[in-house]
């Protein structure tokens, strides 16, 4: 068996890749078996090209091909990132439909399935990533590809009375059936997905819920939570606790208890509301923390040429200032905004020593920093987090987190306080029963699974 694995961005062969990260788990899997990691190079072009380019290392062929600019546009920006995006996360406000999205975005998979459709052999197995790519399988099948062909979808899949505000979605929702199975982050997300085909299309699902036919083709899905390296996590962690960042953070504490966040900057984040929510922790609580307490928010730019993006960063921005404006003193800033790119490593460092993660999307597929960051707690003083009940990770860490509405204020505030505030004993037994949980269910066991039960629908 030969493995070809097809994603949207395809990461260079000598790229550095995070302890635990999506990559490694996909890296190694080529590795075992050899085989191709096919998609977009990043780079752009005046024209499609016919030939990959084809970087050999070890048994692994990366292989790229780029897009033209009207490709990123439509199909990428476009289609992917202002449709489709939006959409699964919830945030129809923010989708901005047009026909020529929707058109380039169908074109691009036709244009990925041909050039890599040449270079398919009769035993391999096809996995599939991610929203950008639906079609693939499809456009595959007519080429004449007959191999397992499985489907990772790494957002949410929507409830239906949200789906259905996808123009011409039929044809989306029908393409799922050309694959042997399709993988969702959670078992909400693949009751929506039944949901959405047997109410728009008329698919009958099998009693366990597992299995979609319609007209013939038959599909098999189910949710595979992604998991992380927890030992790798935990051993990064450690180390870069005594680092010299690790050390300058220490000192600049000076005894006061951390509150972190690090998200990339989106709007499905919820980033402003998570500020509004700690302006009102301050109002509620500010006179038990006084200074005996920070918050630092880090944000990594995303999509810096998008107009909706610029704007978060200058509401973040602003409200950051006002906030602190109402609540420092001279001798404390309780609100830190960082604006970069931090490196793994010393983010991981960074979340060991801190009291409280602030983990509040309004809606995410899993949201591995959740579970990152109980990796890379210590047992002898482990800090509390505070999670989204909209984020994935919240179906499996439940019990190990305090579950907050990122849409109250309220709710986060007291989330904050009470992690804050928690004695010794709970917080241990939480992230005891968090690491339980990571440990059964880690990068490589999620990897694993998925393969097995895509080999046994060959």
């Amino acid at each position: 068996m030969r493995l070809v694995v097809i994603s949207n961005r395809v990461p260079a062969p000598t790229a550095a890749t995070g302890a635990g990260g999506l990559a490694v788990a996909l890296r190694e899997a080529l590795s075992r078996t050899g085989g191709i990691w096919f998609g977009w190079s990043g780079d752009r072009s005046a024209e499609r090209a016919l030939e990959p380019s084809v970087v050999q290392a070890s048994n692994i062929a990366f292989t790229t091909v780029p897009l033209t600019d009207d490709d990123f546009e439509r199909y990428y920006c476009g289609y992917s990132n202002r449709v489709l995006w939006p959409l699964f996360h919830e945030q129809l406000h923010a989708m901005e439909y047009r026909d020529t999205y929707r058109e380039s975005y169908e074109d691009v998979n036709t244009y990925f399935a041909d050039v890599v459709a040449a270079r398919l052999e009769p035993d391999d197995f096809i996995w599939i990533h991610d929203y950008h790519l639906i079609p693939l399988a499809e456009e595959l099948r007519k080429r004449g590809v007959t191999a397992p062909i499985g489907f990772f979808l790494h957002i949410p899949f929507p409830p239906f009375d949200v789906f259905r505000a996808l123009p011409k979605r039929r044809s989306l929702l029908r393409s799922f059936f050309s694959y042997d199975l399709v993988g969702f982050q959670t078992a909400m997300d693949a009751r929506h997905f039944a949901d959405a085909v047997t109410r728009e299309i008329g698919a009958s699902v099998g009693e366990d819920g597992t299995v979609a036919e319609m007209e013939g083709q038959r599909v098999r899905f189910s949710d595979f939570p992604i998991g992380i390296d927890v030992a790798a996590t935990s051993h990064t962690a450690l180390a870069s606790r005594s680092t010299d960042t690790g050390q300058r953070l220490t000192r600049a504490l000076r005894g006061r208890k951390l509150v972190i966040g690090a998200d990339r900057l989106d709007y499905t984040k919820g980033l402003v509301d998570r500020f509004l929510a700690f302006e009102r922790f301050l109002e509620k609580y500010g006179s038990a923390v006084d200074d005996q307490m920070i918050y630092v928010q880090i944000t990594a730019p995303s999509r810096e040429n998008v107009e909706e993006y610029q704007e978060i960063t200058r509401q973040l921005e602003a409200e950051a200032g006002r906030i602190n404006g109402c609540y420092n003193s001279i001798y404390w800033t309780p609100l830190r905004l960082i604006e970069q790119q931090v490196p793994r490593n010393t983010l991981l460092g960074y979340f060991s020593l801190s009291h409280v993660g602030l983990v509040t999307p309004l809606r995410d597929g899993m949201n591995l920093v959740a579970k990152e960051y109980l990796a890379a707690q210590t047992p002898e003083d482990p800090g509390v987090l505070v999670l989204s009940s909209l984020a994935g990770a919240a179906e499996e860490l439940g019990d190990s987190a305090v579950l907050v509405n990122p849409y109250s204020a309220d709710e986060v505030a007291e989330g904050i306080y009470r992690a804050l505030s928690m004695p010794f004993e709970e917080r241990r037994s939480r992230w005891e029963r968090g690491i339980e949980v990571l440990e059964s269910n880690t990068a490589e066991i999620w990897r694993e699974r998925f393969l097995d039960v895509l080999q046994s629908c060959a």
